[in-house]
Order: C-alpha cells, then structure tokens, then sequence
C-alpha cells in the first residue's frame, strides 16, 4: 500500500483485506456481495475411535481442553450449551452415542436474537480411526464464510492437537 494514501484510508483497506480480502471491491468502491449460501459441509479424518470424539464434543471439561476457553455442556437431548466463553450457545437435538450430535447452535454476537442453524456431526468409524462429517444449515445470508473457516480454526485443527 502506498503511504502517500490518507491514513484512514490506508487503514481500512487494510482491515478489508484482513477480515476477508475484500480490498479490490472496497478499493472500486463497489460493495461488497454478501455470500447467500445457507449450508456447509465438512469433512475430518482422526486417528480415533468415534467414542473418544462424540465424548470430547459433549464434555464440558474436555471441550475447554482442546478450544482454550470455557465451555458448559450439559450432554443430554434438550440440554444447553455455552461455549468459546458464551461465543456460542444452543440446545442439544439428537443424540446417537458414539454416531451423530445434532445441535440448534448460534454465534451469539453474530447471529439475530432467536436465529439458530442446525449442526450435525456424524462420527464414522474410518480404518483405525473416525472420520467427522459436518453439515451445518439455515445458515444467514452472509455468515457461510466466517462459520466455514471457523469450524477449521475452532474445531478441528485444536481437535486434532489433544486427538493425536
């Protein structure tokens, strides 16, 4: 970037292209498209069985372990979470022991209030290990790429590290 450019200028650009390399289209002026996408899918291999990782999920005392932050999961059909500090919170769907963990889950601070995506995780026994799918839907307008990146960044690259 030039330093001939105004300051603040200069600083937005900056912070377009760190919170999702938006600099070309915030540099035209044009604005930028809104991902309309409302579902992910995710997939992640461990060197486990599917028991170690269904339990590490509802485990207030392991999810802490592995995300660095405080989690309060209550592991029962209609129970509560909190996690990441009360980042994320919602109600516990389903549950398949050692299977699937379906969860109604929010960002708190990025989602409307009462705004809830369904979360599912199917945990399938892989070789020696477990393979995870995730499917993430009723994703909002403009949230798919955030919540992408950030299941890798939360989830399972910090899984990874206490699994294996």
């Amino acid at each position: 970037m030039s330093h001939d450019m105004p300051s603040r200028r200069r600083d937005l650009l900056a912070a377009a292209v760190v919170f999702g390399g938006l600099a070309p289209s915030v540099a035209r002026g044009a604005p930028a498209a809104v991902d309309q996408r409302t579902s992910l899918h995710q997939q992640v291999g461990y060197p486990v069985a599917p028991r170690r990782i269904y339990e590490t999920l509802l485990s207030s005392k392991d999810f802490a372990a592995f995300s660095g932050l405080p989690a309060k999961i209550d592991p029962r059909v209609g129970g509560g979470f909190q996690m990441f500090r009360g980042q994320i919170e919602g109600v516990i769907v389903e549950l398949v022991p050692d299977a699937r963990i379906v969860q109604a889950w929010r960002p708190v601070g990025d989602f409307a209030p009462g705004v809830f995506t369904l979360v599912r995780f199917a945990l399938a026994k892989a070789g020696s290990g477990t393979k995870v799918t995730l499917d993430q839907t009723g994703i909002p307008p403009g949230h798919y790429g955030h919540l992408a990146s950030g299941w890798y960044a939360n989830y399972w690259t910090p899984l990874k590290k206490v699994l294996t």
